[in-house]
């Protein structure tokens, strides 16, 4: 094969040519070296970048993506990650090898690799193109043969225990991994686009803090004075003052209204500023807060519309599977976010769903974590069963990967009781808690939980006692659509209430959940009647203000994040929040949450404490873990054990921040669309079932279109045509969309054939 050029992709319809395959390796670890160089990675993502497709330089290899790939549109179908792990298991050791044999199909464990370097030794034909593709590729990139190993970050040899290397191990890997997939995959559409690899500028967060004092200030000149403006003041200016602190992990306890979303703002880009760390990532648990928060942001910090800056804030909340071994879906992979922004405003489940993945295309912005201030919003919403590995990984991100953590919450949970943060300082940001919560008591507590409580029975004492401004907060979706229609439609042919009644949930899309708390504010600050039935996604972090709140019954954390819906800005002497357990009423039953509802029920409620107490709060956390057993099993131990292995495959099936088969997205063109919107959306479709690599923006673009459904129904909904694929587990709606339920359960068009 001497003197024969090689190739690592084939011709780019742009300017076309093929991708050299030095050219790729070259460049792709140049791109990792660095995206790593930030945690003291940069040799090993640089030289398994450089080695991640050298299986690509055999004669077979070359001569089916000549003849038969280029012309058919087609994969080669040949496996190439071989000669890259037995290079990189010599050269980087066996764990890192993962990185390699992974970079399609996702990290595998440590009897795969095992498997792949025993065939290596072999005479099969594997081990054959091995050989061959490394005398090849050697030739023009003579850097993939090494004498001395790569040895692993002082930081992790010096770690005082061998459970503690290896989970500090198991981290270092998915990071890697991440710096040499997000090259790989850079480098890859650069060449199919015809330019260079779009990787964003570094930012001033100095400056970009100046832009957010600037236009906070004015903010708040525009706002109608409010009773507790004061106090928001005093928070703001305690976080900002607790910015210089070293990095490390700190702790934003602050009661619902007390402006915590532009504190931990302020704080976060002083940090950066002060310290040197080159991003921002909010991560907050419901997609309603991300689109709010992202507005707020935007508005803070991105440049004005009429220049020709790049905007700052990226919101990231779709959870598209694009990850796909081969086939037609092959480049879908290129279209996964990678969060190179400076802010990205994302959801809990994206941020810690992908540091415990394992497949490309979720880990390929895991890399913007190190060396960035990350901002975990209503940290209280963080699933118990999970909560072990959870604080592990972000010990680990502070002490070893150059990030500041902050835990922002109104229900600030124990977590230091727990043995993952012992030892590490806990830095709170505000000087007097409790004082503050004083300060800040708006509401109110009623009980509605005798036997006799029902849907219908709360659906007429909201009609009849509510008022004409009533948000109602529910636990499931079924709920939520119920107990809308029993409010807006009696068994007697009447409306129980006369004032419109809105719906929120996530069968509705972002865009339309956003416009129903866009004018359910406006309708709010006009004083004019609106009622509202939602899901919890608008109880932690939504900024409305309701004179009346209906819950049902939740746990304690829930109970008071409801509250902080409820006379916001303290323009009322008191509001009211109605705590109701309806008999009918619907709630999860996993033990986490079980444990939850029990250990609320013995410190709150109508004779005991109130879902405000802090002391009580803190008991019913300890209680709560402890209902869930002593030895960590329940809260996800077996996940660290797992990591301690490095199987990555076995993490990945274990971590699961919401259950599959309730989360599948689903792009839904609204009926109201116009014909040029509708037509925007069908092209964004089209680029993303196109045989060439679209990048990321096409996906950005669909978010706010995107609804999410149980997986059973998006099955059947395919089944009967009323839904289309388009890539990886990402469908198209085709059926009916209530254009106030959105995708009602309840209320399909063809129940015949459309069974949930």
């Amino acid at each position: 094969m001497s003197g024969r050029q090689l190739f690592a992709h084939s011709r780019s319809p742009q300017s076309g040519s093929r991708h050299g395959l030095e050219d790729h390796l070259r460049g792709s670890a140049a791109l990792a070296l660095a995206f790593a160089e930030v945690f003291g990675g940069g040799e090993a993502a640089e030289y398994l970048a450089l080695v991640h497709d050298v299986g690509k330089g055999c004669c077979s290899w070359q001569d089916r993506l000549v003849f038969h790939a280029e012309p058919t549109g087609r994969p080669v179908g040949i496996p190439h990650k071989e000669a890259g792990t037995g290079l990189a298991a010599r050269t980087a050791g066996r764990q890192l090898a993962a990185v390699v044999q992974g970079h399609h199909g996702g990290l595998p464990d440590q009897g795969k690799i095992k498997d792949v370097l025993a065939g290596l030794r072999g005479d099969g034909p594997d081990a054959a193109r091995a050989r061959e593709a490394t005398e090849a590729v050697a030739r023009v990139v003579p850097e993939i043969l090494r004498d001395e190993r790569i040895a692993p970050p002082a930081w992790l040899a010096a770690l005082d225990s061998a459970r503690r290397r290896a989970l500090a191990l198991d981290l270092f890997t998915r990071m890697v991994f991440s710096c040499v997939v997000d090259a790989d995959y850079l480098d890859t559409a650069a060449h199919f686009a015809g330019g260079a690899p779009r990787v964003a500028a570094g930012v001033d967060m100095g400056m970009l803090l100046e832009r957010f004092e600037r236009r906070r200030t004015r903010l708040l000149a525009d706002r109608p004075p409010s009773p507790v403006d004061a106090v928001r003041g005093r928070v703001y200016e305690e976080a900002l003052a607790a910015a210089v602190g070293v990095p490390g992990m700190y702790v934003l306890h602050v009661p619902t209204g007390g402006a915590k979303t532009i504190a931990a703002g302020g704080f976060a880009l002083r940090h950066a500023a002060e310290h040197g760390l080159g991003r921002v990532v909010f991560a907050v648990p419901y997609i309603s807060i991300t689109q709010q928060n992202a507005d707020v942001y935007r508005d803070l910090l991105d440049p004005p519309l009429d220049g020709d800056a790049d905007p700052v804030v990226l919101e990231h909340h779709s959870s598209v599977e694009l990850d796909e071994e081969d086939g037609a879906g092959a480049w879908a992979r290129l279209a996964a976010e990678n969060w190179d922004a400076p802010v990205v405003v994302t959801t809990t489940v994206q941020l810690f769903q992908s540091l415990f993945a394992r497949k490309p295309s979720a880990m390929r912005k895991l890399h913007r974590l190190a060396g960035a201030v990350i901002v975990l919003d209503e940290v209280q919403a963080l699933p118990d069963r999970l909560l072990i590995p959870i604080l592990s990984v972000l010990r680990d991100l502070v002490e070893h990967f150059g990030a500041s953590v902050l835990l922002v919450s109104a229900t600030q949970p124990s977590f230091w009781s727990l043995a993952q943060l012992k030892g590490l300082p806990r830095r709170s940001m505000i000087e007097d808690v409790t004082g503050l919560f004083e300060e800040l008591r708006r509401v109110r507590y009623e009980w509605r939980t005798d036997s006799d409580v029902t849907w219908e029975s709360i659906a007429e004492e909201i009609g009849a006692q509510g008022g004409d401004r009533v948000l109602t907060i529910v636990n499931t979706t079924r709920d939520s659509a119920r107990l809308h229609r029993l409010l807006t439609w009696a068994d007697d042919g009447r409306a129980r209430v006369s004032a419109p009644v809105w719906h929120l949930s996530t069968r509705m899309t972002a865009e339309h959940r956003r416009e129903v708390i866009r004018h359910v504010r406006g309708e709010l600050e006009e004083r004019r009647p609106v009622h509202v039935v939602s899901t919890s996604l608008i109880e932690a972090g939504v900024d409305v203000d309701f004179p009346r709140v209906y819950r049902a019954w939740a746990p304690a954390e829930a109970l008071q994040q409801a509250g902080g819906r409820c006379n916001r800005d303290g323009r009322l002497p008191q509001g009211t929040v109605v705590v109701f357990r309806p008999v009918d009423g619907g709630v999860p039953k996993d033990l986490s949450y079980r444990a939850a509802m029990d250990a609320s029920a013995e410190f709150f409620g109508p004779d005991a404490s109130l879902p405000d107490d802090l002391d009580a709060l803190g008991r019913y956390y300890e209680k709560r873990w402890a209902l869930q057993g002593t030895d960590g099993r329940a809260m996800g131990e077996e996940i660290q054990e797992l990591r301690c292995n490095w199987d990555f495959p076995a993490v990945a099936e274990e971590f699961q921040m919401i259950d599959t088969k309730y989360a599948q997205s689903v792009i839904v063109i609204r009926p109201e669309k116009s014909g040029e919107e509708r037509d925007a959306i069908e092209s964004d479709l089209a680029l993303l079932r196109a045989p060439y690599p679209s990048g990321p923006e096409p996906l950005r673009r669909l978010q706010p279109h995107m609804a999410t459904l149980p997986r059973h129904e998006v099955a059947e909904a395919l089944r009967v045509g009323l839904a289309e694929p388009v890539i990886g587990d990402l469908v198209v709606w085709r059926g009916h969309y209530d254009p106030v339920r959105g995708l009602d359960a309840d209320d399909p068009e063809d129940r015949g054939g459309y069974v949930l």
